[in-house]
């Protein structure tokens, strides 16, 4: 395997998120229930990871700043825009697989 510096992984790591973000926002049919039960993550996760990422090198973001760089807006307006009422199905299989920290 071709040895990477620092800086590049960070660089291909930081790539790879961005190309993530984006494809969530194009696919946003793909409700954040669908990504929980298939995935064990969502939008939401993403951006709470961002706001931990940030909170550790002492930069103050708040969850709605994190949401919204993820989201591409604001998330009550993703919310309006794309979220649709989860069938019991899909909630009975989120509370079943739900990991402990959400």
């Amino acid at each position: 395997m071709t040895e990477l510096s620092d800086e590049q992984k960070r660089d291909f790591e930081a790539a790879a998120f961005r190309r993530l973000i984006e494809h969530l926002r194009e696919r946003s049919d793909v409700q954040n229930i669908d990504l929980m039960n298939l995935a064990g993550f969502c939008r939401n996760c993403l951006s709470n990871w961002y706001r931990d990422a940030a909170n550790a090198e002492g930069v103050d973001l708040s969850k709605d700043q994190s949401r919204e760089i993820v989201y591409g807006m604001p998330y009550a307006d993703w919310q309006a825009l794309n979220q649709t009422e989860a069938s019991d199905a899909k909630k009975a299989e989120f509370e079943a697989r739900r990991p402990r920290d959400h």
